[in-house]
């Protein structure tokens, strides 16, 4: 997605080139093949793994790290693959949604009328809500990891990256529609009506 605004605010006129069927079909696969890869070896890491009596997660969900935290056996090259798979997964997109929006920011910068920046960050905003939304969440719950005392708190924040922006992803994204935004006004008006003096029948 911050590829998809770089090339539409910084090369407006070559979008539907760049941005093909083909080329948005190959970044989908791209990503899915990586995640399954990174899934796989975490899975073959933990299996490695020799487990004492205690086999209870206080965690909203199968936490890679709650699992290596509850070993018998010695988690040096769990914590090795999961720290460097954090930095490729994890760093690597962040790298690029800042390089591309270091970019679309000096692009913004250049257009001379406020209405055409106060356009082009719109296109932007959904984007960067989202982003901040999972990459702060999930921040927060690595962190957390370090704590030798288990919250309950950041099982609750796991659950803002695990389920609530992936959920969120299509609403903020649908709100740039017309039609969408037309549904939602006609909606929000009707709902406004039926709590006034005058009810529907």
């Amino acid at each position: 997605m911050a590829y998809d605004r770089y090339v539409a605010i910084c090369h407006p006129l070559h979008y539907t080139v760049i941005m093909s069927p083909w080329f948005c079909g190959l970044l989908v696969l791209l990503s899915w093949v990586l995640s399954s890869m990174h899934s796989l070896l975490q899975s073959l890491m933990i299996l490695r793994l020799s487990f004492c009596s205690d086999l209870e997660i206080h965690h909203f969900f199968c936490e890679t790290t709650w699992f290596i935290q509850l070993a018998c056996s010695d988690p040096f090259l769990n914590n090795m693959v999961m720290s460097f798979g954090s930095v490729i997964l994890g760093g690597g997109p962040l790298a690029g949604i800042l390089y591309s929006y270091s970019k679309i920011v000096s692009s913004i910068c250049g257009i001379s009328s406020a209405q055409g920046q106060c356009k082009a960050f719109s296109t932007c905003a959904s984007h960067l809500s989202v982003v901040s939304l999972f990459y702060c969440s999930a921040l927060g719950v690595y962190l957390s990891f370090t704590a030798t005392h288990i919250s309950h708190t950041s099982a609750i924040v796991s659950v803002m990256y695990t389920v609530v922006t992936p959920m969120l992803n299509p609403f903020i994204y649908s709100l740039r529609n017309k039609d969408i935004n037309r549904a939602l006004k006609r909606f929000f008006g009707m709902q406004t009506f039926r709590k006034g003096p005058f009810t529907l029948s």
